[in-house]
């Protein structure tokens, strides 16, 4: 059994929701630990009463370390703080489980995940991260690092002073800023490949763990995984898609859409609208960017008459630095 777990609050809700109907799709023999970030989710995940999808109380998760740095880091910063904290809490309720996999919550399964864990048991070693794989064009490496906390594998026992190491680091600094070769939790990993190297495996098939930033470098048709950055609920049953990247039309249909349609299916199970970007904030991030969006009405996509989503989409602006979902 493949143990995964990830962390979000109820904003994040329907990502997190469709993660898991992705797993249950994909994932084979699963159970997916959600660390609720606040008590809304908690009822969510539990209401759910699915045998392959459990719920972590936050209060249960935090140390006199997490508690002490907790007042001085934003939501963002503390959820990236949190991170390294994810896997041992899973080991700790779940005796059975021999590795734990961190996921970004607006990760979603396209395919069977085993080719990823085939290349990794080959390895033989404990930890297994992924390369951002950047398109040229998007290449935020001196910032955002070259890898991505989207996927991250820990075996129980061998992997833990890799993931002590990083714990130790983000309670000293985690912040949504470059600074001194750091940014957030991420660019920590930087480094693992020649400091952990007996330990560490980089996935070398990195066609299989695709987002956004590499849309153009990869055929879509290989992917075993998609990591929706960026992707946020407008409310009105709007959404905006990937507002700093240009991805092909064809993965906007054979990929987007279809997640779109089980974010549909998310919401119809909340019940209730979720707005993770305020007409405010995206009036902000245009100017910012300076770029030039173009709005446009795609075809509907329901789940029942109550749920409408419409993208929006961008033409090419500057890309913010790359850290994964905001709690």
């Amino acid at each position: 059994m493949e143990h995964y777990v990830t962390l979000f609050n109820k904003l994040f809700l329907p990502q997190g929701l469709a993660l898991h109907s992705s797993l249950v799709r994909h994932g084979g023999d699963f159970i997916l630990w959600v660390v609720c970030l606040d008590d809304d989710t908690q009822r969510a995940i539990d209401s759910c009463e699915s045998e392959t999808l459990r719920a972590i109380r936050l209060e249960d998760v935090e140390t006199p370390e997490l508690l002490r740095v907790k007042p001085g880091r934003t939501l963002v910063e503390y959820c990236w703080t949190l991170t390294p904290f994810t896997p041992r809490a899973v080991f700790e309720r779940a005796p059975d489980a021999m590795r734990v996999t961190y996921l970004d919550s607006d990760v979603y399964f396209l395919k069977s995940p085993r080719p990823i864990f085939e290349e990794f048991e080959r390895s033989g070693k404990s930890v297994l991260i992924t390369d951002h794989a950047y398109d040229p064009e998007y290449d935020q490496t001196l910032i955002s690092g070259q890898f991505c906390v989207q996927f991250l594998t820990f075996v129980r026992n061998s992997g833990e002073s890799v993931r002590l190491w990083w714990e130790d680091r983000c309670i000293e600094w985690c912040f949504a800023r470059a600074e001194a070769s750091k940014f957030g939790d991420q660019k920590y990993l930087d480094d693992w490949p020649e400091r952990f190297e007996a330990l560490v495996h980089v996935l070398q098939q990195q066609q299989l763990l695709l987002a956004p930033w590499n849309a153009r470098r990869f055929p879509y048709s290989g992917a075993v995984a998609w990591h929706f950055h960026g992707l946020r609920l407008l409310g009105r049953g709007r959404v905006l898609i990937h507002s700093h990247y240009s991805v092909p039309e064809i993965v906007d249909q054979l990929v987007y859409e279809p997640y779109l349609r089980e974010l549909s299916r998310s919401l119809d199970i909340i019940g209730s609208e979720v707005i993770q970007k305020s007409s405010r904030e995206l009036i902000r991030d245009r100017v910012k960017n300076v770029g030039k969006f173009i709005w446009k009405r795609a075809r509907n996509f329901r789940s029942s008459d109550k749920t409408v989503v419409r993208k929006i989409v961008t033409t090419h602006a500057p890309s913010r630095p790359h850290r994964r979902s905001e709690a």
